[in-house]
């Protein structure tokens, strides 16, 4: 309206200031920036309300992960609690070795695990201590086996992925069998980075074993597996008359420290 009624009548008098063509006409003529305007506004915003949605998942998953690793942590402590607490009543000499290993597994998961990943080495020597501490449990009554391969030192891992089925393995097995036990856990790592963990433990059938491997240690990490490796792991578990045996394949990420 002031371009039409005040600055073409002051500026052109004799030409487009003798006529307005209406308020239709004058609105179609400045349409284009119009449009280009809001459209530059409506990118803007989707794009804001965007990466706030972003940071919201992003946000939520990482709280996820922390409440799951937590629950972790609370669960082996319980189990190995009671288990040196039984050594201490019975005056074991090998009290002060369990509590050694003990000692130095909480150590990595107290100060190493605040990241989401670790060191693929780091993560393999807190499994060997986590064995030795747990096969202390068996003594005379079976054999237990730890082997690896290949692990390279640019690999790295989410922490814990693995303990809880190594934790799986010695806690059924001890429960349902008083000899001949028997726990073979294998890690072997490709040149291309893909890992394969396979834990396989002996065991008897009793009433209660259909639930006995649904604990809260495993449905942490099929959660944690898909939050952190959706599309690149594989799981398989399998259960036969004498053997309880979990396979892993997983895509390793490269460290970048």
């Amino acid at each position: 309206m002031i371009e039409e009624l005040v600055l073409e009548a002051v500026y052109y008098p004799d030409t487009r200031g003798k006529t307005f063509h209406g308020i239709v006409y004058s609105l179609l003529d400045v349409m284009p920036v119009i449009m280009i305007l809001a459209g530059f506004k409506f990118a803007w915003d989707a794009s804001k309300k965007q990466l706030e949605v972003e940071e919201l998942r992003s946000s939520a998953t990482e709280s996820e992960l922390q409440f799951l690793k937590s629950q972790i942590n609370p669960h082996f402590l319980f189990n190995n609690l009671n288990n040196l607490y039984s050594y201490a009543i019975e005056e074991s000499p090998k009290t002060p070795s369990i509590i050694l290993e003990l000692s130095s597994v909480l150590r990595y998961m107290l100060y190493d695990c605040k990241e989401k990943y670790v060191a693929l080495s780091k993560e393999i020597d807190h499994l060997k201590n986590f064995t030795q501490l747990n096969e202390l449990q068996i003594e005379e009554r079976g054999k237990v086996v730890f082997k690896t391969e290949n692990i390279q030192l640019e690999y790295c891992i989410a922490p814990l992925i693995l303990t809880v089925f190594i934790e799986n393995a010695f806690k059924h097995s001890t429960a349902n069998q008083s000899n001949d036990i028997s726990i073979e856990i294998d890690i072997h790592v490709s040149e291309k980075g893909l890992l394969e963990f396979k834990c396989e433990n002996s065991f008897r059938h009793v009433t209660n074993t259909n639930t006995t491997y649904k604990g809260i240690g495993l449905q942490n990490v099929k959660k944690r597996l898909l939050l952190l490796y959706p599309d690149a792991y594989e799981l398989t578990i399998s259960d036969s008359k004498e053997a309880y045996t979990v396979h892993l394949k997983m895509q390793l990420k490269i460290d970048k420290a």
